[in-house]
Order: structure tokens, then C-alpha cells, then sequence
């Protein structure tokens, strides 16, 4: 495995980037500032190498930048209701930064912060320490990112945390992905199938009402593989108030700790296919409804609406306002542990 580590100047600190490189000329490139996936290039059914995942080509870009691209958001990634945190009985005010609600930890998450990166072979080690308090969650506490990137071109993803005080913690990668290539255009001819067979229907704020509703016979199905723009414009009330997909799907079978396929991308012109596989007990599906207007991204423009899609592997949006939902609590001498596969082949 080659790698090859370059630096670039933020007004946030310095942001290391690290390109593995497989024996199979397949690469991704990491980035400390917001522990990111910056460019994954794979090859197609007939091995021409492209790069699948959106991004910026210098790395200011990637700060309070709105997609949230590549980069692991936290302390609680997703959504939670009107900003308002009880923990041990406490209650905390986070910053409201999406409408209403509070969405991936604040403007100032760990998505934006610069952390620390150490190269291990063919493993790259984000660690980053949040302080008690900021952006006003409870407890001192350590993230960490752990990637991997294999011949086989798998890139495999640890989340671990571990907290002083009670508190919340949901981690996940906000990649997009666009199997034709960056900049190619829509996704919205890639075909998607999901191991779930129900969703969190959401107010108009997406906010999960508590419902977890059987997405049979709605739009919301992709139990088999199919284009993801089929049913995107469909006069359905949850993808009115998203623009699109933005919804958390529940994960069949979930187990913790049981690493499972929860998802797979199709690219039928290209022939890459990308298999996700996680230990979460959800996958947030977003189709890009609000790429328009970021900033130049690496093919010289930016993004339009639909030009790519995230899969994140998470906990339950809200989770705090709802008990029967996984729990997101974090206490002193537990550790968060999960972990989310991105396996990239062809068909």
C-alpha cells in the first residue's frame, strides 16, 4: 500500500491530507478536517478510474460548507428537536442551525474542526477532543475515525467515543456518492435497494414523529433495486417536506454490534457498484435536494441538486425524545463502537 500525505493551510489550522493507494492503482484520499472522505477513485467495468464522491479542491471549502461532504459530523449527527438536550436529568440548550432544530452537532461540530491524524499502514487514525460544553453537550469526550482502504477496494470505517460525563453521541459519514463520477450529473438514474422495510416518517421540520412506518406500497420502498428518481417527484408528503429523500430507513434485523449489508448503489452506464455494510441501526438516505448553491467543487462548479447521493449509517434522528428508540447515551466507561463498510466493486 503507497501513500502519499500532503498539508494545506485553513483558517482553521493546518489540514493534513493522506492518499492511500492499493496495489490495483485504486486510492482514496483522507482529510483531518472534519475526518473526511475527500476522493475515493475506482474503477468501472472496464477498469477506468474515476473519482465517486463529491468535494472541494482546496480545503477552506470543506469548512461550515453546507452538504457537510465526506466529513464525520458529530457530537450527534442528524437532527434533534428544537435544539432542547435532557441528560441525567439536565437540561441543555444546543445551537438551533437548521430551522427549528439543532443538526449535526452545531456550526461548530466536529465536521468542521481539524483533527489529529496519524498513518499506520494502510489505516489512517482521526482523533478528535471535544471539550465539555462545547457547542453546550454535556462531558470531555474523544472521537475517533479509523479508516481503512484494502486491495480489494474496501474502505472500512471505526467510530469509537469515549466520555468523563453522560452524554449523546451518534457518528456517521456524510459522503456523497456519484458512481458515474463527480460532476458527471444526476444520480438520479442509480439504482438503490435497502435492507429496510420501514422508515421514520418525519414532520415538516424532519423531525421522526415516532412512528416507524412500513414503506410497502409507498414511495418510500426500495426493498428491491430501483432508480432512485422514480418516485422522487411523486406527490407523497414526506418527500414534499424533504424536496426529495431525507429520511432515516430502519434497518432490518439490526443486532448490536452485527455487522450486516444494508445497502447497495448501482451506476448501470458505468458498472460500479457500491455494497455499504454497518453495525447501525439506521441508514439516512439523502439525494442531494440542497446541493445547488455550494461551493466550486473539484469539477470546476459546483454541485446541482441530485448530482449525488449520501448513505448514512446511524443512529435514530431525535433519539433523545424518543425512549423506545435505540438509545444514544454515552456514559464514563462505556465505549461507542461502530462501524460502517463501503466495498466498491463492479457489474
Amino acid at each position: 500500500m503507497k501513500s502519499e500525505i500532503k498539508t494545506m493551510a485553513t483558517s482553521r489550522g493546518v489540514a493534513t491530507f493522506v492518499t492511500l493507494i492499493n496495489s490495483k492503482g485504486a486510492s482514496v484520499t483522507l482529510g483531518s478536517l472534519g475526518a473526511a472522505i475527500v476522493a475515493v477513485n475506482v474503477p468501472d467495468r472496464n477498469g477506468k478510474l474515476a473519482d465517486v464522491v463529491i468535494g472541494y479542491p482546496d480545503a477552506e471549502s470543506y469548512i461550515a460548507d453546507g452538504p457537510c461532504a465526506g466529513k464525520v459530523p458529530g457530537r450527534y449527527a442528524n437532527r434533534i428537536a428544537k435544539g432542547d438536550l435532557v441528560v441525567d436529568g439536565k437540561k441543555y440548550q444546543l445551537a438551533i442551525n437548521n430551522g427549528p432544530n439543532a443538526l449535526h452537532g452545531g456550526p461548530e461540530g466536529f465536521q468542521n474542526q481539524i483533527w489529529d491524524c496519524k498513518v499506520e499502514g494502510n489505516k489512517v487514525i482521526f482523533t478528535y477532543k471535544a471539550k465539555d460544553g462545547e457547542e453546550h453537550y454535556p462531558g470531555n469526550l474523544t472521537a475517533t475515525a479509523i479508516y481503512t482502504w484494502t486491495d480489494e477496494n474496501v474502505l472500512k470505517l471505526e467510530l469509537g467515543a469515549i466520555t468523563d460525563a453522560d452524554t449523546v453521541v451518534n457518528l456517521t459519514n456524510h459522503a456523497y456518492f456519484n458512481l458515474a463520477g463527480e460532476s458527471s450529473g444526476t444520480v438520479l438514474n442509480h439504482e438503490l435497494k435497502l435492507k429496510a422495510s420501514r422508515f421514520l416518517p418525519t414532520d415538516n421540520t424532519l423531525i421522526p414523529t415516532g412512528e416507524k412506518a412500513p414503506v410497502a406500497g409507498t414511495p418510500m420502498d426500495f426493498t428491491s433495486a430501483k432508480e432512485i428518481g422514480r418516485d422522487i417527484k411523486a406527490e407523497y408528503e414526506p418527500l414534499i417536506f424533504a424536496k426529495g429523500y431525507d429520511h432515516c430507513f430502519v434497518i432490518d434485523d439490526f443486532e448490536p454490534g452485527k455487522v450486516q449489508e444494508i445497502a447497495e448503489l448501482v451506476d448501470p452506464k458505468s458498472g460500479r457498484k457500491l455494497i455499504v455494510e454497518s453495525d447501525q441501526p439506521g441508514v439516512q438516505i439523502y439525494t442531494g435536494n440542497y446541493l445547488e448553491g455550494s461551493a466550486t467543487g473539484k469539477g470546476g462548479r459546483s454541485y446541482h441538486d441530485y448530482e449525488a447521493v449520501a448513505i448514512e449509517c446511524q443512529d435514530f434522528p431525535d433519539a433523545p425524545h424518543h425512549p423506545d428508540f435505540p438509545s444514544t447515551e454515552l456514559k464514563p466507561g462505556e465505549t461507542y463502537d461502530r462501524t460502517i463498510i463501503f466495498r466498491f466493486t463492479t457489474c
